[in-house]
């Protein structure tokens, strides 16, 4: 195998005969072979609904645990002892800016590591997990989109 491979399984039904305002924008999200099934929407400001995960969240959440894995990895090989890692990320997705993008993209990870551990070493460390994480490094990268498109006749009944 040359490269590592992702799968994504995404579905949606119902109508948009009605309009924007009207349909639902409620879907499931699967990722093979993992068994999960996430429950997935648009977000609110896009008529979707608060209680489910939309796009921008799972951008942003990628984004977070590709840095905690990644910083998690260069620890270990420098044999710097992590004790706990959290963070609370952010992301901007300015209303002004088209096409509509999420534009910045902050982690705050607190990290607590072992008496006696070098702080600038955890640093430099941090820097060298960025700058290793796939997600960081993929985001700016073209998707290569090739639409399928079937049709159905529609009972009025």
């Amino acid at each position: 195998m040359t490269a590592h491979e992702y799968r994504a399984r995404c579905s949606w039904s119902g109508s948009t005969m009605e309009g924007y305002d009207s349909y639902s924008r409620a879907h499931t999200l699967e990722c093979p072979p993992a068994p999960a099934q996430l429950a997935m929407t648009a977000d609110p400001a896009f008529r979707g609904v608060a209680d489910r995960l939309n796009p921008e969240q799972l951008l942003l959440a990628a984004a977070v645990s590709c840095q905690l894995l990644s910083f998690l990895a260069v620890a270990a090989r420098a044999r710097i002892d992590v004790l706990s890692y959290e963070d609370e990320a952010e992301a901007d997705m300015p209303r002004d800016i088209r096409p509509m993008r999420i534009t910045a993209i902050r982690l705050r990870p607190r990290i607590t590591v072992a008496e006696g551990t070098d702080e600038a070493k955890v640093q430099r460390l941090v820097a060298l997990a960025h700058r290793e994480c796939f997600i960081a490094s993929s985001v700016t990268r073209e998707m290569d989109i090739r639409a399928t498109v079937a049709t159905r006749v529609v009972s009025s009944g």
